[in-house]
Parts: C-alpha cells; structure tokens; sequence
C-alpha cells in the first residue's frame, strides 16, 4: 500500500523553460532526506500537460534512476486518449516505476461508461499497479463513486487520488471497494478530513517546499496522534491556501525559486506568479520554516 505523504514532484525548468536535469535530481534527494514517502513524477504539478513524450519519459526514467528503489516511484501516465494512456502505461513499466497514476481524460468529457471501458483497457494492457486520479476542475469530468466501485475489483486498479473537492467522497469511494483498495487525499486543505474518514495519505503540492511538515503530519495521524496530527495541519493551511492564489505549479514554482531549489523556468501557456502574490508568498514559506 502506498501511504504518507507523496509528492507531486515539480519539473524544474531553465529560463529557457528547458528541463534543468540536476535539478530534478537534487530534489528528489532532497526529499529522500526529509522523509518524503514516495515520489510522483509527471503529474499536474509537474506540467505533464506541456511536456513532450520523449521528455514526459524521460523524466520518469531519470526519476526511478536517482530514487533506487528507496521509495516508491508513482508515475502520471494518463492522457485524453486511451490508446496514449496505455502506450505511457507499458513505458513506464519498463522504466522501473512501482505503479502508474492515471488521470481520467480532460477536454473530451467522456461518460461515466466511458471512463470504466477507458481504465479497463489500461489495466487490461498493462500489467503493474494503477492509481485512478480524480480532479474534475482540471479535467472536466468527475469519476464518480460508483465508477469506482466497477473499477476496483479489477486487480492492478489498487487505489484513487481523489481531487473532487468534496472530502466526503472518501466515505462513498470505500463503501463499495475491496479493502485493500486505498484513497489518497489530492487536496492538501482537505487532507486530514479526508484522514480521518479512511484514506491513507496524500499526494501533495504542499510537500514540494515543506517535505519534513507533510511526511511528519502524515505519520502523527496514521500512527494514532490526532492532536498532533491537528496541530501540524493548522500550521500547514496557510500555506496549502497561498499555493493556489493561482494555476499550479505557478505558485509552488515561485516558492521554490524563493528557497533557492530551483530556477524561474516554466513552460507557455503557464507563466511566472503575478508580482501581487509574491511578498505573501514569501512571507508564509518564511514563517512556515520552508527552507
């Protein structure tokens, strides 16, 4: 099972918006060294949307190489259309990932029917672990519970990153699946709701800048430390909040920049965080011990 708190892990990118290789890879040690307990590669936050196959594959196989085997490597793989989704699906595997994590297709809206026949035929073609991932704002369409509950009897579905919005999908998600099937929170806000009601960790913006507070938060809840856990989520929610005054990752981007981790590169049509954001940006990081 994969739990705590994982990265959604930042591309960083030159002012020529061109992938900045050791970058990629002082981060991931990075986080090595702060507790991080996985590594998620290629997914929103790494501006999956805008890189190329050759560099969307690429990422994933410098990732797994610089990682070795100390965490586990959850790999965005999904795409609009099936057959690119499984194509990135079987590649993945021979790169070495532990499992894929598979965003329901953007743009073309398809149905609910739709959705199970497209996970289906991912499984069926690629034989290593799938997490669904769920975000309809980015997407525009909500893989609902009861899609869910078709798709997770299926052996290699094994869990769901659940972005809906509504930290009450939890309880509707685990109703209905196999009890090894597991729910990770992809809305930091909403983490320790979403905790509390069954799901066993997150895949998170908020651990780029803060791994240590968000691998510690992670470990106080599922070891028992409700108090602990509540105390530390207080703290986090200023700055899960200021990380999304705009389209991620252009806020976690600007923070890392501020840190020193990273360069300002990001890729057209996203751009730099407007000047207006930065001072309370900056100031919260500060405070938060971000460093």
């Amino acid at each position: 099972m994969y739990k705590g708190s994982i990265v959604a892990l930042v591309t960083p990118m030159t002012l020529s918006s061109e992938v900045d290789w050791d970058a990629v890879t002082e981060l991931i040690e990075w986080h090595l060294e702060q507790g991080t307990n996985g590594i998620v590669p290629v997914g929103t936050t790494g501006e999956s949307a805008t890189l190329t196959i050759d560099e969307h594959l690429r990422v994933i196989k410098h990732t797994v190489e610089v990682v070795g085997g100390r965490v586990p490597v959850i790999a965005g793989t999904g795409a609009n259309s099936t057959k690119e989704a499984i194509d990135l699906t079987l590649e993945a595997k021979i790169l070495g990932v532990d499992a894929s994590l598979s965003v329901t297709p953007y743009y073309n809206r398809p149905t609910q029917e739709g959705l199970y026949q497209h996970y289906k035929a991912i499984a069926e073609a690629a034989d290593i672990p799938i997490v669904l991932y769920n975000v309809p704002s980015r997407t525009g369409c909500d893989l609902a519970a009861e899609t869910i509950h078709r798709l997770a009897p299926i052996s290699n579905i094994v869990g769901v990153k659940e972005a809906c919005g509504d930290y009450n999908r939890v309880t509707d998600i685990l109703k209905a699946t196999p009890e090894d099937f597991f729910i990770l929170s992809g809305e930091d806000g909403q983490t320790l709701k979403m905790l509390e009601l069954g799901a066993v960790g997150c895949i998170s913006v908020t651990a780029n800048i803060l791994p240590n507070q968000m691998a510690n938060f992670c470990a106080e809840f599922l070891l028992g430390n409700l108090e602990g856990a509540k105390t530390l989520d207080g703290r986090l929610q200023p700055i899960h909040e200021i990380l999304f005054c705009e389209t991620s990752p252009q806020p976690v981007k600007w923070a890392l920049y501020e840190m020193g981790k990273i360069d300002r590169g990001i890729r057209l049509p996203l751009i730099e965080l407007s000047p207006e954001y930065r001072g309370e940006l900056v100031s919260r990081i500060k405070k938060a011990g971000a460093g």
